[in-house]
C-alpha cells in the first residue's frame, strides 16, 4: 500500500511540472554601431581617383553625400536606379568591403 501511494505521488508531481508556465520569452538582440569616425566632406573635395572610380564602375550612379575618416577611407552614399547602396574607397579608388575600414 505504501508502494502504491508513493507511487502516485511520484506521477502527480511529475505531471504537475507540465502545468507550470514556462515565461521565459525569447531574446532579440539589437546591435547600433554608431560610427563617429567618419565626418561629412563636400563632393568636390573627393579626390579624382575615388570620383573617377564611380564614374568606371558605377556609370549611372550619382554620389548623394560623401565622408572620409582619418585614414583617408571614403564612405559614399550612391544612388543607382532609384536605389540608395553605400560603398567604401580608399584615396586611390579602390574599393573597400565595409569590414575592412577603420572605424566602420
Amino acid at each position: 500500500m505504501k508502494k502504491l501511494i508513493l507511487t502516485v505521488a511520484i506521477l502527480a508531481s511529475g505531471v504537475s511540472t507540465f502545468a507550470l508556465s514556462n515565461n521565459i520569452l525569447p531574446v532579440e538582440t539589437t546591435s547600433v554601431v554608431m560610427n563617429e569616425e567618419f565626418k561629412e566632406i563636400a563632393i568636390d573635395k573627393l579626390p579624382a581617383a575615388v570620383t573617377n572610380a564611380v564614374e568606371k564602375d558605377f556609370a549611372s550612379a550619382t554620389i548623394n553625400k560623401a565622408y572620409v575618416n582619418s585614414s583617408e577611407q571614403y564612405k559614399l552614399e550612391l544612388t543607382i536606379d532609384g536605389s540608395t547602396s553605400t560603398v567604401y574607397a580608399d584615396k586611390d579608388g579602390n574599393w573597400l568591403e565595409e569590414s575592412a575600414v577603420t572605424g566602420a
